[in-house]
């Protein structure tokens, strides 16, 4: 059996669930008995081409949907759990982390559940230490629960069709010109819960962005916040009173390593709901589609904030009427990034920082400017990235922000429908910027920014040559 059939079984699996489509119901439909379909979504049956295109016409999906690669960071999150001094012995090669995932991804995933609980406990122990010494460590790799959240999404492809459903009735309740105003929120919430939004500037020493009542009924919203995260908020707020039965039968189809993680992606959820209560599915589609994703603009038509757009467009990924397949991520100017996702297929590292040349980082350099940028991978491989920095903080007078750059992509063959690459020639070779996705990952020889020896090269030192960089010497 090839590697291909091995993964399109847990695809159809997946696609068929996603549709809310029951396993006997799809297997009458394709004439096949129920114990076969349960062996081939289980990868120990082979799916001859006849079948395989009965599937896709079943699920309203394409051919490629199912052959195209599934672990879309998962070699590259092995790789740099391998990096770990723990395994440096054992001289494990880029071949043989791409064989493992290839034939036994579920072992590679348990891999990386593995090393992530290693880094929590690491985490816990140094914490407790420095607690004792009153000294601080450095030089440890942390793990967070919003690793977790960002493989809860990436699992279910950033789309919750339950709760675009929920969104779409209360929008379409409460709605006026296209916009879900922030009086309108409120009223609904009143009228619906019995919950009164209440705009409070916190006391001194004491600030919060939100704080729910539950025996009151009161919402609280800090004044220091904009009014699209008001909306936001006040919008998951709904969500939250509406649409937790939903939410809560989505994470309970999910494995969570803690109860913070639980907790975290519920609240991920919760706004994803909000958002689509600002966004609803099928008017933001076709928005999107009409101005080319323009995010500027849509932020514009929907009252929303950039951030929010960027994160709604990577949501549009309804079998029936889908959105181009971005990835999206935000980083700091430190180079930690506390967001990711991942549909276009790029390579996202997840302990470490990204490449260096990705435009997320060059967009600090001038902030609030969008920066478009083909980026080329060393496989290949092209994609369409766009950079902006976003200011996140306390709206008033005398209180530092911190700045966060949002960047956002897709495959090149998408370009004539991103507005983005209207000022930009995706085939001239000259302009493209080859990127990786890590250092410790990359195998690029030819980099003057790397930061890290390349894991798939013996490391060593030539007091007499030197490449492009100390950790080069050809």
């Amino acid at each position: 059996m090839s590697q291909l059939d091995l993964k399109i079984g847990p695809k159809i699996k997946a696609f068929r669930r996603q549709l809310g489509i029951q396993a006997n119901k799809l297997a009458e439909q394709l004439k096949i008995s129920p114990s076969y379909l349960a062996l081939i979504e289980g990868g120990k049956r082979k799916i001859d081409g006849d079948l395989l295109l009965k599937v896709c016409e079943e699920l309203k999906i394409g051919l490629s949907d199912l052959t195209s690669k599934s672990d879309l960071n998962l070699a590259n999150d092995i790789s740099e759990l391998l990096d770990d001094k723990l395994f440096e012995d054992l001289d494990i090669l880029g071949p043989e982390i791409k064989d493992l995932v290839n034939t036994n991804p579920k072992i590679a995933r348990a891999l990386i559940k593995l090393g992530d609980n290693y880094k929590q406990k690491d985490h816990e122990l140094i914490n407790k230490v420095e607690n004792l010494s009153g000294k601080m460590i450095d030089n440890r790799k942390t793990s967070f629960p919003g690793e977790v959240v960002s493989d809860f999404l990436q699992e279910n492809k950033n789309y919750f069709p339950k709760l675009e459903v929920f969104a779409t009735s209360i929008f379409e309740k409460i709605h006026n010109n296209n916009r879900t105003r922030y009086m309108s929120i409120c009223e609904f919430l009143k009228n619906e819960y019995s919950i009164i939004v209440k705009d409070i500037i916190p006391e001194e020493g004491k600030p919060f962005s939100k704080i729910y009542d539950k025996e009151k009924k009161e919402l609280q919203l800090s004044d220091f916040v904009s009014l699209e995260t008001k909306k936001l908020f006040a919008a998951a707020q709904i969500a939250q009173e509406g649409a937790n039965n939903e939410i809560n039968e989505y994470l309970s189809k999910f494995t969570f390593p803690s109860e913070e993680s639980k907790k975290l992606t519920k609240v991920a959820l919760l706004n994803y709901c909000g958002a689509a209560i600002l966004m609803p599915y099928k008017l933001f589609h076709e928005e999107c589609k009409k101005q080319k994703y323009d995010l500027e603009l849509l932020q514009n038509t929907f009252a929303t904030s950039f951030e929010q757009v960027a994160h709604r467009v990577t949501c549009l990924q309804d079998p029936k009427l889908p959105g181009i397949p971005f990835h999206m991520l935000r980083v700091d100017i430190a180079g930690n990034i506390s967001k990711r996702f991942s549909l276009s297929g790029i390579e996202i590292p997840r302990y470490g920082g990204a490449c260096p040349r990705w435009n997320i980082y060059s967009a600090f350099t001038t902030p609030g400017k969008i920066h478009a940028a083909v980026s080329k991978m060393s496989n290949g491989e092209k994609y369409v990235c766009i950079a902006k920095t976003v200011e996140k903080g306390v709206g008033r007078f005398g209180k530092s922000k911190s700045m966060l750059s949002i960047g956002l992509g897709c495959e090149a063959k998408y370009a004539k429908d991103f507005i983005y690459t209207e000022n930009l020639n995706v085939n001239d070779k000259k302009t493209e910027i080859p990127i990786g996705v890590s250092c410790r990952t990359c195998d690029r020889l030819d980099c003057s920014q790397r930061a890290f020896p390349p894991l798939h090269k013996k490391f060593d030192v030539d007091i007499n040559s030197r490449g492009v960089s100390i950790y080069v010497t050809e």
